[in-house]
């Protein structure tokens, strides 16, 4: 079996933790491939936070990249016997909207704009991350919500945003490792929805 993983970036770019992510599902069966949502591979630093978070707001959006991913990703089903996409932050809301696509399953990283799009049912297997706290919203209370929506398991983490990245301040090493085995043994499990248990 080959299989293809895409990898959705942070309001940050395409910066080292996302390449380095790039590296750690890479085997000799599976393809990663982190893809740009800024031109000319533009990156911000973790100082730049408001202006990146406004560039990618400004520039990019929710709706914006939705037709050229989408298009990736069919276009990579006809080549692969299985097809991954991987979003962080802004990128995994991005994934969360293209969780109806005919993919094989999607992992959303503190999305923490999912509970904006809440009437997304996702048609793949979806492994949604979270952190303990969000400065933006009740984590608790969307994790309740999202844990009868079909297809979709959630898994909550001690920490905050950007805790699986250790560049940022508030990476948590275990937080991190806890995380990082619950996305291997999703992409290992079945497609079943009782292998979601």
């Amino acid at each position: 079996m080959n299989r293809k993983v895409f990898i959705l970036h942070e309001i940050y770019g395409m910066n080292d933790f996302i390449k380095k992510q790039a590296l750690t599902y890479s085997d000799s069966t599976t393809s990663v491939e982190c893809i740009s949502l800024y031109q000319n591979g533009k990156v911000f630093t973790y100082n730049q936070e408001k202006e990146a978070y406004d560039y990618f707001m400004q520039e990019i959006g929710f709706n914006k990249p939705l037709q050229k991913l989408t298009a990736l990703l069919l276009e990579a089903k006809n080549h692969y016997h299985e097809v991954v996409l991987i979003g962080f932050s802004v990128g995994a809301t991005l994934a969360w909207r293209l969780s109806t696509c005919p993919i094989d399953r999607i992992i959303c990283i503190y999305g923490s704009r999912i509970h904006q799009y809440v009437d997304v049912k996702p048609k793949c297997p979806t492994l949604v991350i979270l952190p303990s706290k969000e400065k933006s919203f009740d984590v608790n209370e969307f994790k309740y919500a999202m844990e009868i929506v079909p297809y979709v398991q959630i898994s909550q983490f001690a920490g905050q945003h950007g805790f699986m990245d250790e560049n940022n301040i508030n990476f948590c090493q275990q937080s991190y490792m806890q995380a990082h085995s619950e996305m291997l043994r999703f992409l290992r499990s079945g497609s079943s929805q009782e292998d979601l248990g």
